[in-house]
């Protein structure tokens, strides 16, 4: 009994130099560079908030997918890992399409969730996680709840280092409310290595292949942009004369896309992509999957007599590439290592891509087509102005009449799942101060995290939000006959009537305004993007 009673008096002598699960934590994130915290609070997470430091940001979202959203954008523009605090099962459970959409954007996320106090887990109480780390599993790279409050800080930080290595993408950790006024140790400052170079021999071998190529080709994916390749793939690709493609369904560019050799966006299909590498003898793919498809396909991956070369960061990508010598490391410095070898010999540049007809202003009588949208948005654009897009069937439009000509100016999912694009924007402005944000979204994709709006409100962000209304889920209707629909036979459930994007951004504190007629559109652009503050234009488009 005389031990027993010493250790309260142990406890109380520690207290006065040993910090709480919080304070370990707010330190630990301000020594990683991290003092943004992106959260929809809920019981369980308030004791994390309690004295709140007054150099840290919360940044509120009023919905959880809206909350990740956010901070995927915010994370893209800084490359840094964002931290975000969700609401035990319930609120994980509502950000898990947001989870999934960061996972495949390779977006270095540090998501924390409340959990009951660890005295009342055994009874299975109200607004528990059961089996709280593998709630958001597979789409997290590691998830866990740690044994004690004391090592809470601790999985923090490898989270941190987990997430911000290549393949980078989000953490998971559960944290029981009544552990953050814990003791716990600090967390010393760590520098961990978060990027892999490739074998140089192997990248000896991919040299080789571009070297004796007769008609190269590079497929351009997203991690080009991501690992700040941009510059050094169009050095390659002048080097080579390479036609350059952009990956399908790609969420970043790694290209210009005004480029004398950018030959455009390859689709999602297995025949349609064979058929526009034909002729190449080599198609070297950096950064991006080789390859994805988006619907059933039959015959070669390849066109004949071509060979397949990868430059991938991820080692899950290159162990299921269908064909071909796939080289993992760090996306600029195995491209940096191909521009060190002996220029080759001359080749004959390919002939450039046509370039998009220039489209009139439509008549009084004339829906706008969304081609025209992007027509006057790219006349009016400044230097540095940052795109977002989540509009799946105006994607090539987009392509064609709005090039993206500068690296990390561009931004849209990966993954197929809507509701990334109003949020990120969101996040993307706050990470990018100074900077102008246009988010270019389709109807049905903005109702999936319309509150965005509010956070960009509050915060008074620089974003231009254009609402591309064509009063339906276009992608479906459009994909239908490959499923064995009739041409033009109705499809249930994809008519959206009645949506009033003006009222939605006014009643959240968003200027709005309605542009029906083509003669309007211009001045409604200009007006807003010259706005300090966001604007929605809603544009009926065909």
């Amino acid at each position: 009994m005389a031990s027993w009673r010493r250790r309260p008096k142990n406890r109380r002598m520690n207290a006065s130099h040993r910090p709480t699960v919080r304070e370990a934590t707010i330190s630990l994130l301000r020594g990683l560079g991290i003092q943004t915290v992106f959260g929809n609070p809920g019981s369980t997470e308030l004791p994390l908030f309690r004295d709140f430091p007054a150099d840290f940001r919360y940044v509120l979202g009023l919905q959880e997918s809206v909350v990740v959203g956010m901070a995927d954008g915010h994370a893209q523009a800084t490359r840094h890992a964002a931290f975000v605090n969700l609401h035990s099962a319930a609120g994980v459970g509502h950000a898990m399409g947001a989870i999934f959409t960061a996972s495949k954007n390779r977006t270095p996320l540090v998501i924390t969730a409340g959990q009951q106090a660890r005295s009342l887990l055994p009874f299975e109480p109200f607004l528990h996680s059961a089996n709280a780390p593998e709630l958001p599993k597979p789409h997290v790279k590691w998830s866990c709840e740690p044994a004690r409050a004391c090592d809470v800080p601790r999985a923090i930080a490898r989270g941190f280092h987990i997430a911000m290595t290549e393949p980078r993408g989000p953490v998971f950790v559960s944290v029981p409310a009544d552990d953050w006024d814990r003791e716990a140790e600090p967390v010393a400052e760590r520098v961990v290595s978060q990027r892999v170079a490739a074998d140089p021999s192997l990248l000896a071998r991919v040299g080789e292949m571009l070297d004796a190529a007769r008609k190269p080709a590079i497929l351009a994916g997203p991690a080009v942009d991501r690992g700040m390749a941009w510059h050094e793939v169009v050095a390659l690709a002048e080097r080579h004369n390479a036609r350059v493609f952009s990956s399908p369904l790609a969420g970043r560019y790694g290209f210009p896309e005004d480029h004398r050799l950018f030959a455009g966006a390859l689709r999602a299909q297995r025949q349609a992509m064979v058929q526009a590498m034909a002729g190449h003898d080599l198609i070297l793919v950096i950064g991006a999957p080789a390859f994805v498809y988006h619907v059933e396909g039959e015959g070669p991956y390849l066109p004949p007599g071509a060979q397949v070369a990868q430059l991938i960061e991820d080692p899950g990508i290159a162990a299921w590439s269908p064909e071909g010598l796939s080289v993992v490391g760090h996306i600029a410095w195995s491209v940096k290592a191909l521009l060190m070898r002996p220029a080759p010999g001359p080749r004959a540049a390919p002939a450039p891509r046509p370039a998009a007809a220039q489209l009139p202003v439509p008549g009084p009588a004339e829906r706008i087509g969304t081609g025209f949208v992007f027509q006057t948005l790219a006349d009016l654009r400044g230097p540095g102005d940052v795109f977002v897009e989540e509009a799946p069937t105006a994607r090539g439009m987009m392509q064609r009449h709005l090039p993206i000509v500068e690296p990390e100016s561009f931004y849209a999912m990966c993954s197929g799942g809507l509701g990334f694009g109003m949020s990120a924007a969101v996040g993307i402005a706050l990470g990018r101060p100074g900077r102008r944000v246009v988010a270019c979204i389709g109807d049905g994709s903005a109702m999936y995290t319309i509150q965005s709006l509010w956070s960009a409100a509050q915060l008074r962000l620089p974003i231009t939000f254009v609402i591309l209304k064509n009063g339906r889920y276009a992608a479906l209707q459009d994909f239908a006959p490959a499923f064995g629909y009739a041409p033009g036979s109705a499809v249930a459930g994809t008519d959206l009537p009645d949506i009033d994007f003006v009222g939605l951004a006014h009643a959240q504190g968003c200027a709005a305004r309605r542009v029906q007629r083509g003669d309007a559109l211009r001045g409604a652009l200009e007006q807003a993007l010259a706005c300090p503050t966001p604007t929605l234009v809603e544009v009926e488009v065909a």
